[in-house]
């Protein structure tokens, strides 16, 4: 064992040197209660992550966007309140990045990665951002791994490159990975472009209409263009042949006055479903059957208008999950809880204390009126006005609305796992995706995750990751190790 090897066993501890309980599960309100700001380890480790580079985005640095509008196709004011889902025909502008979430700024955007589905909605009562990706599903469920599992993904502290070794090792070790895996190692792993992906919303947010009822809610974007991935060969090539095809594509398809389109979907569970749902629907390594579920058309979203300024309304942007608006509001799911706090700090940190009100970012239907002041960038738009709450000179005041409705918690405070249901478990639909493909997808499928864990250097990593296909499908799990096998020799 070498000295360093020496000083890193011993407990987990934060960095104050106390040690960790539990590095699984962030601390919440009861059993399935929302996330506690007094869990000091989560919210430290999700700080700390924040603050792990600069200038680029720690995740998603490499990526694209325009402007567009998002028209109401449909009446949904029996599930919401919010005003830019009003009325049929109602237009709201809209701002979406989409991006790769492992690679840097200067990384090719043709690789296997998961794609960012950022889109701002500049709506009469506030900004609204829906931050997904084109898959619905991700890695894991807690957001006090997400840390861990991004460091997997990045490079090596020792070899500074990304090491099979580490991504399996986590992936083997985090069983709800599997599903999230299949998808991305299966065909769509690869959009062709970023006009020609789906995206999802992911998380369960909570709808809640004008007399209080409560609603669970799923969004899906399906792309109006058709789904088109590239192969990994092809991706390879392309990677090589032209670091910045998807961008360019985007551009110079609304250049060209192609502009993309996407129908918007939502499936919508009454909130008193939820409790006794087979699974727990809060969690984001699940979709929720289209059979239990359908989904509802509700919108068409328009790519339109290339940003000028690259830096400025791209690189500067920014988006959080907290961004809601009144009838729209957060749920249970504890990677969105942890994401509320993450994501608009991370922007803080990156952009700084003012960068709500950079011109891509500040709303376009409203004005945000706060008592913020000072700090990096402060233009002193305020002027001479006083900077506390209350104040009987004026100033803006409080509603006593809320934007969402409670949710009851009982129980202890605790570091709990997600409450059981009686269907949850890891690997049951990562298996029924596998057996939803056409021979010809399988086989793609398994060339793809043979290739990559082949490259793993411990057997016993191997082992562990090739054993959670094996538990999702038998014959997924016999192809894949015969297939790994054989390219190991």
């Amino acid at each position: 064992m070498t000295v360093q090897q020496e000083k890193a066993s011993g407990p987990l501890t934060t960095e104050s040197g106390a040690p960790v309980a539990d590095n699984q599960n962030s601390e919440v309100a009861g059993l399935g209660g929302p996330v506690l700001l007094q869990d000091q380890h989560l919210i430290e480790k999700l700080a700390r992550f924040n603050r792990e580079q600069i200038p680029e985005r720690i995740v998603h640095a490499r990526g694209a966007g325009a402007y567009g509008t998002f028209t109401v196709t449909a009446d949904v004011t029996r599930y919401t309140r919010a005003k830019f889902l009003s009325e049929v025909g109602k237009q709201t502008e809209v701002f979406a990045r989409f991006s790769t979430v492992a690679g840097s700024l200067g990384a090719a955007d043709a690789v296997r990665d998961p794609r960012g589905f950022a889109l701002k909605f500049y709506t009469e009562e506030g900004n609204y951002d829906l931050v997904g990706n084109n898959t619905p599903v991700f890695f894991i469920k807690d957001a006090i791994k997400f840390p861990d599992f991004i460091h997997t993904q990045k490079r090596d502290p020792y070899t500074g490159s990304q090491e099979a070794d580490n991504v399996w090792d986590f992936w083997g070790l985090s069983p709800e990975s599997t599903h999230q895996v299949t998808w991305l190692f299966g065909d769509r792993g690869i959009p062709a472009s970023y006009r020609h992906m789906d995206g999802f919303g992911s998380h369960t947010f909570q709808w809640n209409n004008a007399d209080g009822e409560v609603f669970w809610v799923k969004y899906h974007f399906k792309t109006d263009q058709g789904i088109k991935c590239l192969t990994q060969a092809e991706a390879n090539r392309l990677a090589g042949e032209d670091p910045d095809s998807h961008q360019r594509d985007l551009r110079e398809s609304i250049e060209r006055g192609e502009f993309p389109t996407w129908t918007v979907y939502v499936q919508i569970m009454p909130a008193d479903e939820a409790a006794t749902y087979r699974f727990n629907p809060f969690d984001l390594t699940k979709v929720w059957p289209h059979a239990d579920y359908p989904r509802i058309e509700i919108g068409k979203f328009e790519l339109n208008r290339n940003p000028d300024n690259i830096f400025a309304e791209v690189e500067q942007s920014i988006f959080s999950p907290a961004h809601f608006v009144p009838g729209i509001g957060p749920s249970p799911d504890k990677m969105l809880q942890g994401r509320l706090f993450g994501y608009a700090d991370a922007h803080r940190y990156r952009v700084g204390i003012n960068a709500d009100q950079l011109p891509v970012n500040r709303p376009h239907a409203t004005e945000a009126r706060t008592y913020g002041r000072d700090g990096h960038m402060y233009d002193g738009r305020h002027g001479r006005a006083k900077n506390y709450e209350p104040n009987s000179f004026g100033g803006p005041a409080e509603t006593g609305a809320p934007l969402w409705q409670p949710a009851a918690v009982t129980g202890y405070t605790g570091n709990h796992a997600a409450p059981s249901h009686p269907e949850d478990n890891d690997f049951v639909q990562a298996g029924n995706l596998y057996r939803l493909m056409s021979e010809e997808e399988k086989g793609r499928l398994i060339d793809n995750l043979a290739g990559f864990i082949a490259k793993v250097s411990r057997e016993d990593i191997v082992d562990r990751a090739i054993n959670n296909f094996r538990q999702a499908d038998a014959e997924y799990g016999k192809r894949l190790e015969e297939a790994v096998r054989a390219l190991r020799g």
